[in-house]
């Protein structure tokens, strides 16, 4: 029979006429009765014209009803947890933004000095904690003031909105985030130190991969560190050769040997590989000998 919902026929070519085959009447029949739900759950199991009606429904349909209920439930779940981070990321973010109750200035390296709340700085860091309750173990009133002078305002501004929105901004500077992902490191904040490893390695590029080796080291990121070294390997001499190599040299000399040492060992791998599968004149002349 031609059905008229999956025949693969062109519609313009179909006689007008709405035949169905067996498999789409089955499953219309389910998408009607997942659409229409129980009369008994409509009106709480109480007497209605139909209700004694037969109304179980088939396994598929029953099927589709559970798959789209947890899909409900999923989408309800993630919706109330995308309200409550908002609604505390917002809270955070004023309170900050508009110095509500701050109580701790932040010394940047260069620029003015940023007010935040010693609470918020506790919990987001171990390190800012342990700084913050010094004074404590002392018994002497805790400082009003501490600095981060390896941070510029700017960088230290940036620091701060995330440990209190947990958000970057998507078009940040890569020196921006080089800053950030050294003081992640300095600092013990994870979630940051993730954020900035993701945004880097998928910048890494020839241009600026001596750079992102450089801070990937200096901040012991293992996943950076392995995604630049794998773009130094793959484009060895267009990196070597760049008028930035020599001073990376210069200040970098353990990261060269580990270069070097790469490349030698890639050029090994291959060489050896070149030399384990015989050459077409090989085999001619062992074939000629046979």
């Amino acid at each position: 029979m031609d059905c008229c919902i999956c025949s693969p026929m062109a519609t313009m070519y179909r006689l007008p006429r709405n035949s169905v085959c067996a498999p789409c009447h089955e499953g219309a029949k389910a998408i009607i009765g997942f659409l229409n739900k129980d009369e008994e759950q409509e009106d709480g199991g109480h007497g209605s014209v139909n209700s004694h009606a037969p109304s179980k429904l088939n396994s598929s349909n029953k099927g589709m009803r559970d798959a789209w209920e947890q899909v409900k439930e999923m989408r309800d779940r993630a919706e109330e947890t995308n309200q409550r981070a908002a609604f505390l990321e917002h809270g955070f973010a004023l309170a900050w933004k508009e110095g509500i109750h701050t109580d701790i200035v932040v010394k940047p390296g260069t620029g003015a000095p940023i007010p935040a709340h010693k609470a918020i700085l506790a919990a987001r860091s171990e390190v800012f904690r342990h700084m913050l309750s010094a004074d404590e173990h002392c018994k002497a009133p805790a400082a009003d003031s501490f600095s981060l002078p390896e941070l510029s305002h700017d960088e230290l501004s940036l620091l701060l909105a995330f440990l209190y929105t947990g958000a970057l901004d998507q078009d940040l500077p890569e020196r921006h985030l080089h800053a950030l992902l050294v003081a992640a490191d300095k600092y013990d904040i994870p979630f940051l130190r993730r954020a900035c490893e993701a945004r880097l390695a998928a910048r890494v590029e020839p241009r600026n991969v001596l750079r992102t080796l450089e801070v990937a080291d200096l901040s012991s990121s293992a996943v950076l560190r392995e995604r630049a070294m794998g773009t130094v390997l793959e484009h060895a001499e267009q990196v070597v050769f760049s008028p930035e190599y020599e001073g990376f040299a210069v200040r970098n000399a353990a990261l060269c040997v580990e270069i070097t040492r790469a490349l030698l060992n890639k050029m090994s791998t291959t060489t050896t590989k070149s030399i384990g599968s015989p050459s077409c004149i090989d085999q001619d002349v062992n074939r000629a000998l046979a």
